[in-house]
């Protein structure tokens, strides 16, 4: 609940800018794509499930432990724009990445030898405020800029497939599906260019983000210490294409 206060405090203060005496600011509606990076394991919260998974779980191509690797996938969002004098500018932003990574067991098989194999989900839907600064102002056709913000991310985590139920002495099978989901606040760091043409803006940027999310207990999931619930770490980097139209 704290996180959402301060996420939902920075929203109205960009708000409250967009709102400010300065009607003939420039303004503009960017669209982005790009890809998506999370946090490798080494630097995974402590309590994070996919780090726990890891103990046990592969990826069918990597033997021995999850490959993060498989968790690299496509982002696309919008955001708007408007400026605050000659060299600042704030924006509020959303944007959407999911991606699937298939999972099996390291060390156990079924009967017939086939995969104890799960579908391991992740869809993170980031609403951003930030804050930029155009050292060399607005007035060049070439502009970089820097910045940082809040963010709140919508996050759905879910684990579907076979598990094993390691109380029974004979480590049965079954098969199930555990869904957690929420919204983490979290800090938020921008660099980019951008170019200014006739036809509009493009460029590219960078981004991160980090955040982490509570997974319910009673569904299972690996990760926690007994006290504090398990996590899903959604930080990470995004490598974007920006394209720009002004107004």
């Amino acid at each position: 609940m704290r996180r959402l206060f301060v996420s939902a405090s920075a929203a109205a203060l960009v708000c409250g800018l967009f709102a400010s005496p300065s009607a003939s600011a420039q303004q503009s509606l960017n669209m982005y794509l790009g890809g998506f990076v999370p946090h490798s394991l080494d630097a995974r919260d402590s309590n994070d499930v996919l780090l726990a998974n890891n103990d046990f779980l592969s990826t069918f191509n990597q033997a021995n432990g999850i490959d993060m690797g498989q968790f690299h996938g496509f982002t696309f969002g919008g955001e708007y724009l408007v400026g605050l004098g000659r060299y600042f500018e704030a924006g509020l932003g959303l944007g959407f990445y999911q991606r699937t990574a298939l999972t099996s067991y390291t060390d156990f098989v079924n009967e017939d030898g086939s995969e104890i194999a799960q579908d391991l989900k992740l869809r993170i839907v980031p609403f951003t405020a930030t804050f930029k600064l155009l050292p060399f102002g607005t007035n060049h056709s070439v502009q970089p800029y820097v910045g940082a913000g809040v963010g709140a991310f919508y996050y759905r985590y879910s684990e579907e497939g076979q598990f094993i139920d390691f109380s029974t002495p004979t480590l049965d099978t079954f098969s199930e599906r555990f869904v957690g989901s929420g919204t983490a606040a979290g800090p938020v760091v921008v660099g980019g260019v951008r170019a200014v043409t006739h036809f509009g803006v493009i460029g590219g940027e960078l981004r991160y983000q980090h955040a982490v999310g509570d997974l319910p207990i009673d569904q299972g999931f690996s990760g926690g210490d007994g006290i504090n619930p398990p996590k899903i770490d959604l930080g990470g980097w995004n490598y974007l294409f920006t394209i720009g139209f002004r107004f």
